[in-house]
């Protein structure tokens, strides 16, 4: 297929580019974001692969359509970026990659939870000035305490038995609990139990109008105070304003955080000879107890593997009209075979 890249990084050259070897499709790279004002690049690609932050609304779809693209191929797990309905509408299928490397995103959890805990950020800061005095850099044993998960899919499911590993008593939240899960261990409790008992709370659900806004000022009252949120799913899951709010009253006792509300503008990006003018951003980063990265943590040789092999594997089933039903965002019913 012809298949447009857009949000094109060295990196997905160097991935894509290697995995392309064994599917020989054309794939033109874009260094723009996707949204309706770039649209029209793609106007002859039957196949467009945008990023996780790119902008599928409604607008760009149809200018999409018009230009015969018939696959959207996200390089993505989540897929709250794309107006679904308006694929549907004019017979675009929407494919992803449900899982790439469940590994990548909880062991970078586990990393911010360290880093936070153990101000493993200040230490090394202090080292490398000369100071090597150890005041205020006092962290907790995770031994013994509880971690409470929002979500337990593939994700959620790698990092309960991280923390299981460090010994640790694990609870979790989930619609669909996981029975392997409960059977290590892992307890299933309402949202209030689990926000009331946790000393760390870690959020590995996805987008939606039910948890947009999950952590909010009344959910962040009814924590235990020096509680430490970690947040690898979706920026919007937690109000910043009101972890700010919290974080200024003293009851959080730390944030590690790989996304954020409002990183469309920012992360993948090198701003670093220009003034943050995202000014809920800038406050965030002025606490000693907060610790953000900028969306990497899927950012592994194996992740990215398998994000580029199922990608351009979504692009050559959609081909033969046989995407895996798991891949598939949109009704098999809108694939037609399409060059």
């Amino acid at each position: 297929m012809r298949i447009a890249l857009f949000s094109a990084r060295g990196f997905d050259r160097e991935f894509f580019d290697r995995a392309n070897a064994r599917h020989g499709h054309e794939i033109v790279y874009f260094e723009a974001g996707l949204d309706s004002r770039t649209a029209g690049l793609a106007a002859g690609y039957a196949c467009v692969c945008p990023f996780v932050n790119d902008c599928l609304d409604d607008a760009t779809i149809e200018s999409l359509a018009r230009g015969g693209t018939r696959l959207l191929a996200l390089r993505s797990a989540g897929f709250n970026h794309v107006d679904l309905a308006g694929a549907a509408r004019r017979g675009v299928t929407v494919a992803r990659v449900p899982a790439y490397s469940p590994h990548a995103v909880a062991e970078h959890a586990v990393g911010l939870l360290l880093t936070v805990n153990r101000k493993l950020h200040r230490a090394a800061a202090r080292v490398r000035e000369h100071n090597f005095a150890l005041d205020g850099l006092m962290g907790f044993d995770l031994h013994g305490k509880t971690v409470g998960l929002v979500g337990t899919g593939r994700i959620g499911d790698a990092f309960a038995r991280i923390m299981l590993g460090f010994g640790c008593t694990v609870t979790a939240s989930d619609p669909n609990p996981d029975a392997a899960l409960a059977g290590l261990g892992v307890r299933y409790v309402g949202l209030d139990d689990l926000f009331e008992r946790s000393d760390v709370i870690s959020l590995h659900c996805p987008l939606t109008p039910e948890t947009r806004h999950l952590i909010s000022d009344a959910a962040l009252a009814r924590m235990k105070p020096g509680v430490v949120i970690l947040n690898t799913s979706r920026g919007s899951v937690l109000d910043t304003r009101a972890v700010i709010r919290a974080l200024k009253a003293g009851r959080l006792g730390g944030l590690g955080i790989d996304v954020y509300e409002e990183e469309g503008d920012l992360f993948f990006r090198d701003l670093s000879d220009r003034a943050l003018l995202d000014d809920v951003l800038a406050r965030l980063l002025t606490f000693p107890n907060v610790v953000v990265t900028a969306h990497q943590g899927f950012f592994t040789r194996e992740a990215m593997e398998a994000i580029a092999e199922t990608t351009l594997a979504n692009a050559a089933g959609f081909e033969r009209g046989c995407v895996p039903a798991a891949n598939l965002v949109t009704p098999q019913a809108h694939i037609a075979k399409s060059g």
